[in-house]
């Protein structure tokens, strides 16, 4: 194992109140303390954003916290990243774009407290949620260790998704989840499936109850589950991922036989994939022939 990296991955309850960042700061100590090994810690989707669950209109509370990234919350998220000396994913805020648009955002911080990567969620859950779709994938470098990636929740449904993420050479996917809904049992497939036909680490961590679901599941590149919480209680799972594996994988094949990245040859034709005309845009996303009363 020359590339081991040691995170830790929290199912936890969305916190609340005025101190929720003296709370998250508290988990942070006690993770370290039982894990001193650990190199980075995991929270799931909008764990800042517990106040939502008392709200009638929840896009209201969301309008009234939202902040820029370079607003006062992601500052205090750094401070605490720096404090604690590990990689911070302090799961999801609700960041406020220059154009006032709101998106649910995921934000990443290295040891010493600088923001190296932001993604905003692509594929909010619609009709359901009233975030603004970002428009791009995004990856970022941890020295000595290699290529992760984040996606959020509903973007598992979306093959694209991880395959972009997996193109631009991430070789671990944390997927940040917060599923209230009876779907989670199809969510842990997607996250066996994202995980077999991109060859990547999917580390799908979701909030506990109440409100989440719980059943967070960490899955290897093989579609293997490395571990899993049987229910929706809070809990810290601790792992170690040999990021060589997916290199392994990837030349040796999955179960010893399928090697999806090597499949073209040089003198294969182009494949033309038509199905976004080379973009995803309203006009473009519907179904061949979506009427389903052709199908009586």
């Amino acid at each position: 194992m020359t590339r081991p990296w040691t995170i830790a991955l929290v199912q936890a309850r969305p916190l609340t109140g005025s101190d929720r960042l003296d709370k998250l700061a508290d988990d942070l100590r006690e993770i370290l303390t039982a894990h001193p090994d650990v190199q980075m810690v995991v929270f799931p989707e909008v764990h800042l954003l517990g106040e939502k669950e008392g709200e009638d209109d929840p896009w209201t509370y969301f309008a009234r916290v939202a902040e820029p990234l370079d607003g006062p919350l992601a500052a205090a998220l750094g401070r605490l990243a720096a404090d604690a000396g590990v990689w911070l994913v302090p799961g999801s805020i609700a960041e406020r774009g220059a154009d006032g648009r709101i998106f649910n955002t995921a934000l990443v911080y290295d040891p010493q407290g600088r923001l190296v990567s932001s993604y905003r969620k692509v594929f909010p859950w619609r009709p359901h949620e009233p975030w603004a779709s970002g428009s791009g994938f995004t990856v970022f470098d941890v020295p000595g260790a290699g290529r992760m990636g984040i996606n959020i929740c509903y973007d598992s449904w979306f093959p694209e998704s991880t395959r972009q993420i997996a193109w631009q050479g991430a070789e671990v996917v944390l997927n940040i989840v917060k599923t209230t809904t009876p779907d989670r049992e199809q969510e842990l497939v997607l996250a066996r499936a994202n995980a077999i036909v991109n060859q990547v680490f999917y580390l799908s961590v979701n909030a506990a109850g109440p409100p989440g679901r719980g059943r967070s599941v960490y899955v290897g590149p093989e579609g293997e589950i490395l571990a899993q919480l049987p229910d929706d209680a809070p809990g810290v799972t601790r792992l170690v991922l040999d990021l060589d594996r997916v290199s392994e994988v990837r030349a040796r094949g999955t179960a010893g036989v399928n090697r999806p990245w090597r499949q073209l040859h040089a003198d294969d034709d182009p494949i033309e994939l038509p199905a976004y005309g080379g973009r995803m845009a309203q006009d473009r996303w519907q179904l061949h022939d979506s009427d389903p009363e052709d199908h009586r």
